[in-house]
């Protein structure tokens, strides 16, 4: 293989196949490149089977990119066979054939994190006998929340409390609920494996044999359950390479533990310290910031460019005052520069600061072809997704319900949906009786049917109507039980949609007819997208329903392609893995960065590495803005710099009024 134009580190790290290594790689230091180059030199060089290369990344497009890269290498029939996937991708594959083995069926559901928060509240509810509002359950969900995510149970606090008790029980319960429900999370995803891996050697056998390549992307983002799964996979023949970089581990809130790679026990380490995106300016920033920390690899980034202009700092009275001076820039850059809408990126440290430079945008006026326009068009990251909405939660759990009857959940939230008489008063009943009896909801609504006398109590305490409703619902899942598994999924979702008379059930609900057009689109992009996923993977519903959750961010309705010419607005931890022509980091004033719970807890490490992030999103223009005032809840506020400001060497700044 040509490897010539790669840097002699780049070159190294490809060329480096044995053993376990250790690759740091820099922001903007073509890591994604490295892997590309490393995988198609084990299939060309060393004639290494693609069956036997396993690649984990963390999300699909990713991985997706991965393939496609290598495709364009070498035969893309051998970058199919390649097993290139998401760590929760790869779990439900082996899952899919494998998780009987620990009491499941292979058709199991799978829950998202609300779907999980939702059981608990109700199991709760239950415990704690409370019909009305209950209070805030935050702590109790984040302790089990952390106990899934390292695979054990709640351990005993040093002083036995009722909480701990009460968080102990709710966690255990919930696996039962789960097994009950045949139904998995994504926590379950990684546990489940694991356990099955450590539980049955003979399995674990079959996967060592099979990777003999191992090789984990952004290895600094992994939690302890994906460490052990790691272990386990590379136990034979050790051949497992990581790839990733320290000073871009923004993730500890959700469970990434930065030791795995400040630990990693590596034959070889490799640093990629040549920076292909950013001008030396904005890296001898990045650099200063950085090397503040002391729990790091020693690297620094470097670039062959020109220099760059300096970094751009003002600051404004307001956060209005701010927002408008943002945007003048923008409109200056974009009409003296002729830098696109879509090369710019306005960055902040949550999602409450976007509000100002979204007015801001609104009212912007600005010369195209001679002509004023009012209003610049923009983005912002992380708005409602397809999922979110009621209509398509419904069709959902109808899809759900259809393909593992099992799953209470969502049995509960369409056995009612469009009306069909059974009223909450007779739901309730049923589910009281089906848990007190410890029968299955499905099994019971069939039983009924039936007219089961085993059932007489329950069966007097329901109405004709009700009786009804049950005998039109389980004979409607019966039948489309059978038809998405003889039928087309696209055409069957048409039919059924059509008979259940959903568009009307949307009618009668929602009074605007802008909404019912609004809800009726999203029922149509989402048939839509179940004809896509037919044409493209040709699988069946269980993996359509899994693919949906596993990778949401796809099928969001308000989806924009990168071609669209609009500005970017997102938090810095959603501008990870970006790059922009111009990025404007704004907000940048204690207590929002560094976040005021890590400056009380005296952990900043993590809120440095944040602003690390941010400032490589950088390739030529990058403006750093704060205010002296801000409204916070509705009060204005006070504001000083952020002290990570200071750690910028004055010689790459220049400070400008905040008039434009």
């Amino acid at each position: 293989m040509n490897l010539e134009h790669l840097n002699d580190a780049q070159r190294r790290a490809v060329q480096t196949i044995k053993g376990r290594v250790l690759i740091l790689a820099g922001a903007g230091s073509g890591k994604t490149s490295v892997l590309v180059y490393r995988i198609a030199y084990l299939l060309k060089q060393h004639q290494v089977p693609p069956k036997a290369i396993l690649g984990l990344t963390f999300t699909n497009k990713a991985a997706s990119e991965m393939r496609q890269r290598i495709g364009k290498m070498i035969d893309p029939t051998m970058a199919k066979e390649l097993t290139l996937s998401t760590f929760h991708s790869f779990c439900m594959q082996i899952l899919r054939k494998e998780i009987h083995r620990l009491g499941y069926t292979n058709d199991f559901s799978l829950y998202d994190e609300r779907g999980i928060k939702r059981l608990l509240m109700q199991m709760a509810r239950h415990t704690l006998e409370q019909d009305g509002e209950m209070p805030s359950l935050e702590s109790t969900f984040a302790k089990i929340a952390q106990a899934r995510m390292h695979g054990k149970p709640i351990e005993p606090g040093k002083e036995k409390s009722w909480h701990d008790a009460f968080a102990r029980d709710l966690h255990g319960r919930l696996e039962q609920c789960l097994r009950a429900y045949n139904a998995v999370d994504f926590d379950g995803l990684l546990t489940l494996t694991v356990q099955l891996l450590e539980r049955f050697p003979e399995t674990l056998d079959i996967y060592q044999n099979r990777f003999q390549y191992i090789m984990i992307d952004e290895y600094q983002d992994t939690n302890p359950i994906q460490y052990r799964l790691a272990v386990l996979l590379a136990g034979k023949y050790q051949n497992l390479c990581v790839v990733g970089d320290d000073d871009q581990s923004i993730y500890g809130w959700r469970g990434a533990e930065i030791e795995h790679i400040l630990k990693f026990e590596a034959d070889t380490t490799i640093k990629l310290e040549q920076n292909y995106r950013s001008t030396p300016i904005i890296l001898k920033a990045a650099n200063s910031v950085i090397k503040n920390n002391t729990e790091r690899h020693h690297k620094e980034l470097w670039s062959a460019s020109a220099q760059g202009e300096l970094i751009e700092l003002f600051h404004a009275p307001t956060d209005a005052d701010e927002a408008q001076a943002v945007i003048q820039r923008m409109i200056r850059l974009h009409e003296e520069q002729r830098i696109a809408w879509r090369d710019m990126a306005i960055l902040y440290r949550s999602n409450t600061l976007s509000r100002p430079f979204e007015l801001a945008l609104l009212q912007a006026a600005w010369h195209k072809s001679g002509q004023w326009i009012r209003g610049i068009p923009y983005q912002i990251f992380g708005g409602t997704e397809l999922f979110e909405r009621s209509e398509i939660k419904d069709l959902t759990a109808f899809l759900k319900s259809i393909n593992n009857p099992l799953d209470e959940e969502s049995m509960l939230r369409i056995i009612n949906v469009p009306r069909r008489g059974i009223s909450d008063q007779a739901l309730d009943k049923i589910t009281q009786y089906n848990r007190t009896q410890e029968i299955p909801l499905w099994v019971l609504l069939q039983e009924l049917k039936e007219g089961r006398e085993t059932h007489v109590a329950l069966l007097t305490e329901l109405s004709e109507k009700a009786l009804k409703g049950i005998d039109l619902f389980v004979d409607l899942i019966t039948r489309y039980q059978d038809d998405f598994s003889q039928n087309a999924l696209h055409d069957t979702l048409r039919r059924f949609v059509e008979e259940i008379d959903y568009k009307k059930a949307i009618e009668e609900e929602v009074k605007s007819d802008k909404m019912r057009t609004f809800k009726w689109e999203g029922v149509e992009e989402y048939i839509a997208g179940l004809k896509r996923y037919e044409e493209e993977e040709k699988r069946g519903l269980t993996d359509f329903l899994a693919s949906t959750l596993l990778d949401e961010k796809t099928w969001a309705i308000n989806h924009r392609e990168a071609s669209e010419d609009k500005i970017s607005l997102m938090t810095f931890h959603s501008a990870k893995g970006l790059e922009f022509k111009a990025c404007f980091l704004v907000a940048l004033e204690d207590h929002i960065l560094p976040h005021e719970k890590s400056v009380d807890e005296g952990s900043l490490e993590e809120e440095r590495r944040l602003m690390y992030v941010a400032i490589t999103r950088a390739k030529h223009h990058l403006t750093l803005s704060m205010s002296c005032k801000r409204k916070q809840m509705g009060r204005e506020k006070t504001c000083t710099p952020s002290r990570f400001l200071f750690e910028i060497p004055k010689d790459v700044i220049k400070i400008t009024s905040w008039k434009c």
